[in-house]
């Protein structure tokens, strides 16, 4: 993390534009990249680094290797002309073989790529039609200029991300010089008794070896350093708030459990063992005089909502209100159903607040909340806007959190005075990177699915198999069972892909399914038009609903055994987990096929094999987070927490937990931060979290 201006040496803060080599034109190449001072580029780390002490010989490549070598470039051959998605292909050749290397999409190289050029080339090994190709990833032209050569050969060579116009060469030239003129001015923020401990190298010497290691040793040492850095301002940051928040007073509510006790025989099922734990856990917090900062974690069809439902009567009958916010209208209405079906016969009124509610109505419902004449609200991100007030709030549910940014969860806590806070999410997160994402909340798991509950079986099937694949529904139709047919939806191409939808369903009733009952079910519907689809499918009146994702959370029908996904490669991970979790309610064996088309991509088939794997949300979750990287898994740039630089949550977990236990040993002893070898740190904290600390406390 680049160093705070209040103790970074003026260096550091130097304009990249003023450092020697660099000039007005390269400084706005440079700020594409989101470099902008000393500081932004010392902290800019290579995203690999090359061993050209030992570059792969052409005669010992074998297909699938990923490899680095060095050759002559020989012929080049562009695509031929109106053929622009055929690849680049040239001849490269070394003392020992020849290879022939592919670039896609970059036919500009024409102009760039001579015969007799020495090029370092980086990709992967293939066999085309007998003949091995590089599939190029990377590449420069090795250009002798004297003692600069010692930066890009013969050694562990950077190899930074880049942009158009600024090459490799070039740019680890500036690195090399700014890392050699300023990185020694980096203040070093952690204490040394941690650095000891923790066998962590200076921050200056981590940040040199960063660039231009020594050895592979002195390499992982430094990323290991980093990484720990990033870790570790984010721990500390949770734990600051988790210590303010267990300082704070809250509402302690804890009535004698009459509404909950009306409501439990009522119900057509006993509670789980995790869903009793789960409760005790938040009956606990609720009873407590601080603040609930609860994440509640549980895989599609766990039982959450009925949990949150027990949470809920708790409070009003504590005399409070409860609010609960969901992400879509088409969920907060099935909350609301839920919630009112549940809560009503007991004698509470439950309203619901979207943008949808004609302005007359809606006033009408805000000030009946205000009022206290409503216990409970339930909505989208409507509850939070300006003009919705509550008389007694107690406690705020948001479901689905991941989809909410922090400053709308701040914004429904402070509908109230401090309210206890209950987070639910159905996107399974492993563990270790709950907590670093919510170590400021405690974490409930529910890990045990409802009795009956069947695993689904999950295959992938491709479009010559579509002929079996409806033959196979017509006779799970006429067992019985009825079917979902999911398309996908997105937003660059909504009025095509609604289309496609519409067009199935029409076809699929005039063609294949003739003789059975046919609906469509999408999100232009009005919710009126939505709810009697779902009600006629749920009573079995259609046999077979075409849907966009709409359904993607909360319906629930039992009978529903089968469900076709078309087009499953555009699908992300976890939305093809939820859809899933739409089949398997009921007693029948349960089937989810992904339907897949043209030429998927190796992200596309990793996520088709992980769906045919597993059952396990967790797993799932593991191979999304590998395959989308922390921060659009978590949504950290929305959520409002700090971005790591270096660290990675699928490959430094070891460093995530010293990092984690190191803060709260600090937090414990010195929660401000106030002892002299705390000071830079402090600096630091606050640099890096950029005022966000009131905030990221509610999830």
């Amino acid at each position: 993390m680049p160093p705070t201006r209040q103790t970074a040496s003026p260096g550091l803060e130097t304009p990249l534009q003023f450092v020697k080599g660099v000039g007005p034109q390269r400084a706005a190449l440079l700020a594409r990249k989101e470099l902008h001072t000393v500081a932004d580029a010392l902290f800019f780390v290579p995203h690999r680094h090359e061993d050209r002490t030992r570059l792969t010989p052409i005669r010992a490549l074998v297909p699938g290797a990923v490899v680095t070598i060095e050759g002559t470039l020989g012929g080049v051959s562009p695509p031929p002309p109106g053929r622009a998605r055929q690849p680049l292909q040239a001849m490269v050749t070394d003392p020992t073989g020849r290879i022939i290397a592919i670039w896609f999409g970059q036919r500009y190289l024409v102009k760039t790529l001579q015969r007799g050029q020495r090029l370092v080339l980086h990709g992967k090994v293939d066999r085309f039609r007998g003949a091995l190709t590089l599939r190029v990833e990377d590449f420069e032209i090795v250009e002798s200029d004297g003692e600069d050569d010692r930066l890009h050969t013969g050694r562990l060579v950077p190899v930074y991300s880049t942009t158009e116009g600024l090459t490799q060469r070039p740019l680890r030239r500036l690195m090399w010089n700014i890392v050699e003129s300023y990185a020694h001015e980096v203040p070093e923020m952690l204490p040394e008794p941690i650095r000891l401990r923790r066998k962590l190298p200076g921050l200056a010497d981590a940040l040199r070896s960063a660039h231009f290691p020594e050895s592979e040793t002195a390499l992982a040492a430094a990323h290991r350093r980093l990484a720990f850095d990033d870790f570790f301002l984010l721990q500390m940051g949770l734990a600051i708030l988790r210590a303010r928040v267990t300082r704070s007073r809250g509402i302690a509510m804890n009535p004698p459990g009459a509404l909950v006790r009306k409501l439990r025989p009522s119900l057509p099922f006993a509670l789980t063992r995790a869903q009793e734990r789960v409760w005790g856990e938040i009956r606990e917090d609720m009873a407590s005089p601080y603040p609930m900062h609860r994440l509640l974690q549980g895989d599609v069809g766990s039982g959450k909502t009925i949990v949150a439902a027990l949470a809920v009567l708790t409070a009003l009958e504590a005399g409070h209100q409860a609010a609960i916010m969901a992400p879509t209208e088409i969920l907060a209405e099935q909350h609301y159903g839920t919630f009112h079906r549940l809560l009503e016969p007991l004698g509470l009124e439950v309203t619901l607040l979207t943008s949808a509610l004609k302005p007359k109505e809606r006033a009408a419902r805000r000030a009946a909340l205000a009022a206290g004449e409503i216990a409970c609200a339930i909505g989208t991100h409507a509850l939070v806007r300006e003009g919705v007030a509550f008389k007694n709030l107690g406690l705020a549910v948001v479901d689905e959190q991941h989809r909410f940014g922090v400053h709308q969860r701040a914004r429904l806590r402070g509908k109230g005075e401090r309210p206890d806070l209950l987070v639910m999410t159905a996107t399974p997160i492993p563990r270790t990177l709950a907590l670093t994402l919510y170590g400021d909340l405690d974490v409930s798991v529910l890990d045990e699915l409802p009795p009956g509950r069947q695993p689904v079986k999950t295959v992938s099937r491709t479009e010559t198999k579509r002929a079996q694949i409806y033959t196979f529904l017509r006779d799970q139709i006429a067992a019985g069972r009825q079917v979902y047919v999911v398309y996908p939806l997105v937003e660059e191409s909504e009025a095509i892909d609604l289309k496609a939808a519409t067009d199935m369903a029409r076809q699929l009733q005039e063609g294949p399914f003739r003789d059975v009952r046919v609906g469509l079910l999408h999100g232009r519907l009005g919710s009126e038009q939505k709810d009697e689809i779902m009600r006629r499918f749920k009573a079995k009146e259609i046999d077979l609903l075409v849907s966009t994702t709409v359904i993607e959370v909360g319906i629930d029908v039992p009978n529903a055994a089968v469900m076709l996904i078309e087009h499953a490669e555009r699908f992300g991970l976890s939305q093809l987990h939820q859809l899933r979790g739409r089949v398997g309610r009921g007693p029948w064996k349960s089937y989810c096929i992904l339907l897949t088309s043209g030429s998927p991509s190796e992200d596309a088939k990793r996520r088709v094999d992980a769906m045919t794997e597993t059952n396990d949300g967790f797993r799932i979750a593991e191979v999304d987070l590998e395959l989308r990287g922390h921060g659009e898994f978590f949504g950290t740039r929305q959520s409002g927490l700090p971005e790591f630089r270096v660290a990675s949550l699928p490959r430094d977990t070891a460093i995530l937990e010293d990092a984690r236990k190191e803060a709260a040993t600090i937090v414990a002893t010195d929660l401000e931060l106030r002892v002299p070898e705390h000071r830079e740190l402090r600096h630091q904290l606050l640099a890096r979290w950029r005022g966000k600390l009131d905030l990221a406390s509610v999830g």
